[in-house]
């Protein structure tokens, strides 16, 4: 893991503090920025005390604080300044002025190679919502960090110039609220403060199946990630390790934990085991130093989440939860409605997942290993539920039954009610005995809804004994379509697809990568991880209890 010891950052802010509030808040949610917030647009006399400086306006300075930034920067501190029309002119240390503005638009933006450490793991392009405004080079020591496509030319939206030890930056973009801007500034911010990732994260995957199975996705991903080096896998199937090494020539293989934690080239484990085993064996590697992540659900019960949680910390280690499902688009197109109001205040929520179907006849359907169906899907949409209604909950409620499929230990259909202390509503349901299925999602907002319809997708292939071959694309891997209605100002009702977002591949092993070498905020924390496990247990107790409540603070 990367030396992440916190380097202090100043950003003036502003009379009201309130400049680039959502960056303040990331920025001050990573590791590696200890950061000070300063009502103000006046350099302090205390500069020297950080490494980086972010500020609005550098011109505004007067021609004294000018100076005073410029022998701060010669000494080998760094600024970052975010400049727009009225900063005319830019002070010569930034090498750079600020071209005409233009109307908000689309724009593509590209990260040129001049230092491909800033901008390791991001995607080569990205479309970002912004007023196009160039920034011109007066000096030939600045060099583009971000450009655009500009009438068949590269503009720059980002500059960067080294002056003595020190460097600055300055850019016309202020995305703020933006996630993908957000990493970019912080990126730009580790550069100027001269800190560095370490090459390599040695990964190892305990656990392994078949092509296709979890533990192949997993060695799929961190090959593919820069920064992600799979070095090992562990199972203690001979036949499993064979088939590993046939599919990832060269790594390691181990079988038992025993000989993994000896290995001292590992550095992050992912488990890939049944969830019943979860917590044992994530203890023990935390305890000997390696980082975890561990599949879904996290763990059983909430006991298992604290002591792990707690091994986590005392041995100052990760420990995160392979919640891949953030990731699905038809569930960031709402969590994205929900941002941008367009049903105003959501308190109701349904959530189903389910047909009328055999269960299979692995450790999913068998409850002391699985933790009961509740805990397969139900890891999933609660983890959904929780993100979509933030907030504390008060109460749950579950419900079962078994009726139909009385050769495996799962309920055939559960139920879970989550009752929030502000009155706001959400079920999960999920059945195999539902031979009609409901819409994955009904949402109702104070101002409108949101409902989906599965997918069924088809795929028709030429077979020379049968003509066609058919086979059906499971709906829960499909993008459902989601319908969004809402009351419009002239008493009609008004109706509208949600726009669905460009996928990423491997988002959450990206996340991972910045996570362990960069510091950047982890996407799915253990606390979030845990939260998901006391609701799923909460349901349990309650269904168990023939559906009486669960008081539930959580």
């Amino acid at each position: 893991m990367a030396d992440l010891s916190p380097v202090r950052v100043l950003f003036l802010a502003g009379e009201d503090g309130r400049f680039g509030k959502p960056l303040q808040e990331y920025l001050q949610a990573t590791q590696q920025i200890h950061m000070a917030v300063r009502s103000t647009s006046l350099l302090p006399e205390d500069l020297d005390d950080y490494r980086v400086l972010l500020l609005e306006n550098p011109a505004a300075l007067s021609l004294e604080e000018q100076e005073i930034l410029a022998s701060y920067v010669r000494r080998g501190g760094g600024c970052l300044a975010f400049v727009g029309p009225e900063t005319k002119p830019l002070p010569s240390l930034f090498g750079s002025q600020v071209g005409p503005e233009n109307p908000v638009m689309e724009l593509r933006l590209g990260f040129p190679k001049s230092d491909p450490s800033i901008f390791r793991r991001l995607p080569e392009q990205v479309y970002f919502n912004n007023s196009f405004q160039p920034l011109d080079r007066v000096d030939a020591k600045s060099v583009p960090v971000v450009t655009t496509d500009w009438h068949y030319q590269q503009a720059a939206l980002a500059l960067l110039r080294k002056e003595g030890k020190g460097q600055v930056c300055c850019t016309t973009l202020k995305g703020f609220s933006d996630p993908l801007f957000q990493q970019i500034i912080y990126r730009i911010v580790r550069h100027l403060a001269d800190l560095k990732e370490l090459p390599l994260i040695n990964v190892a995957i305990l656990g392994y199946g078949p092509l296709g199975s979890v533990g192949c996705l997993h060695g799929m991903a961190v090959q593919e990630i820069p920064g992600l080096n799979l070095r090992a896998f562990c199972d203690y199937s001979p036949g499993r390790l064979l088939q590993c090494r046939e599919d990832f020539p060269g790594c390691r293989t181990y079988a038992t934990v025993e000989e993994l934690v000896r290995d001292p080239d590992v550095d992050a484990v992912i488990i890939a085991t049944p969830p019943n085993s979860h917590a044992k064996l994530a203890i023990q590697l935390l305890r000997e130093g390696k980082h975890v992540v561990c599949e879904k659900p996290l763990c059983l019960s909430r006991a298992e989440a604290a002591t792990m949680i707690r091994a986590a910390e005392e041995n100052s280690r990760v420990l995160t939860c392979y919640q891949n499902r953030r990731w699905d688009l038809d569930y960031l197109a709402i969590r994205q409605a929900l941002i941008d109001g367009l049903i105003g205040k959501p308190f109701y929520l349904e959530t189903f997942v389910g047909d009328y179907q055999h269960p299979c006849h692995f450790w999913h359907s068998h409850r002391p290993i699985s933790g009961d169906a509740l805990y397969d899907w139900g890891a999933h949409y609660v983890d959904w539920i929780l993100n979509l209604f933030p907030g504390p909950t008060a109460s749950v409620t579950g419900t079962l039954h078994k009726r139909v499929w009385h050769d495996v230990t799962n309920a055939d259909q559960v139920r879970a009610q989550i009752h929030f202390a502000d009155g706001r509503e959400a079920e999960f349901l999920y059945s195999d005995v539902a031979a009609l299925r409901k819409p994955k999602w009904y949402l109702l907002g104070t101002e409108g809804a949101i409902v989906s319809q599965w997918t069924e997708v088809q795929v028709r292939e030429a077979d020379p004994v049968t003509f066609i071959r058919e086979e059906q694309i499971p709906v829960t891997e499909t993008v459902p379509l989601l319908r969004l209605r809402r009351r419009h100002h002239s008493g009609s009702m008004v109706e509208q697809q949600l726009a669905i977002p460009r996928p990423r591949r491997f988002p959450f092993h990206l996340n991972l990568a910045d996570h362990l070498l960069t510091g950047e905020p982890l996407a799915v924390s253990p606390q979030s991880a845990a939260r998901v496990i006391a609701v799923l247990e909460a349901a349990t107790r309650s269904a168990e209890r023939g559906g009486v409540p669960e008081v539930l603070c959580v």
